[in-house]
């Protein structure tokens, strides 16, 4: 039986469960299209959302129509793009905050980077884009000096560069999973609940620390679970 560092939680009808996707309930895949959902998570999410009350989110860096394709009708809410769209029900319009796009001069810079590291993805996003270079793990340092350059330039200060499971990404200042955090717990059926996040990677931290500050608790998952297996078997557990 796995052993996890998990402190006293409040029980699911008292929560409201905000989980990161990739790297904590699902495993990190080559690229992002190929990552696979484990064969029983679906039937896990549905159990803990109903013992839940529905407050179960997911909070990614992912598109939201991402989520919905990985995890059909399973959570309550979906914030993606690290909190730049959040879905806050089943069906609900997706919410945008007023964010500045980056110039296209930057996304000119991105596809010129992209050529000189073949292997290097690119990801655009609505506010931003990512370069992935999990296929050619060497050009990370390379790259990021480009990019810092960018958002140097940006005299307003409108822009910031963080690191990713191997990836680095151009997002909006502001823009962040606790921003998303604080976001759903004022909505129903979160608010007035404990949340207890989970995540694995510098982009969740935000979202730990709100958690936290909200009276809740945030929990990471190699401190945690060990890796996102464990994460999955905790939650089949959690009662």
């Amino acid at each position: 039986m796995p052993k996890f560092n998990v402190p006293l939680l409040p029980p699911p009808r008292r929560a409201a469960l905000l989980l990161d996707l990739d790297g904590t309930l699902v495993d990190i895949a080559p690229d992002p299209e190929s990552v696979a959902v484990a064969p029983g998570l679906p039937d896990m999410l549905r159990r803990l959302r109903g013992a839940l009350g529905d407050a179960l989110a997911i909070i990614t860096g992912r598109p939201v129509s991402q989520v919905d394709a990985l995890l059909p009708d399973l959570p309550y809410a979906v914030a993606g793009e690290h909190g730049g769209a959040l879905r806050p029900a089943p069906g609900a319009a997706i919410e945008r905050p007023a964010f500045p796009e980056p110039p296209p001069a930057w996304l000119a810079e991105a596809a010129r980077l992209v050529e000189s590291y073949p292997g290097v993805r690119l990801e655009r996003k609505a506010r931003g884009f990512v370069l992935h270079y999990r296929a050619i793990p060497a050009a990370g340092p390379a790259l990021r000096g480009p990019l810092a350059a960018l958002i140097e330039d940006e005299t307003a200060g409108r822009f910031t560069l963080l690191a990713a499971h191997m990836a680095w990404e151009i997002r909006p200042q502001g823009i962040d999973k606790g921003a998303a955090v604080r976001a759903l717990m004022r909505r129903a059926p979160f608010i007035d609940r404990l949340p207890v996040f989970i995540g694995d990677d510098v982009t969740d931290e935000d979202g730990i620390a709100a958690a936290i500050a909200l009276g809740g608790v945030g929990l990471r998952v190699a401190e945690a679970f060990g890796d996102p297996i464990g994460v999955r078997a905790w939650l089949g557990r959690w009662q």
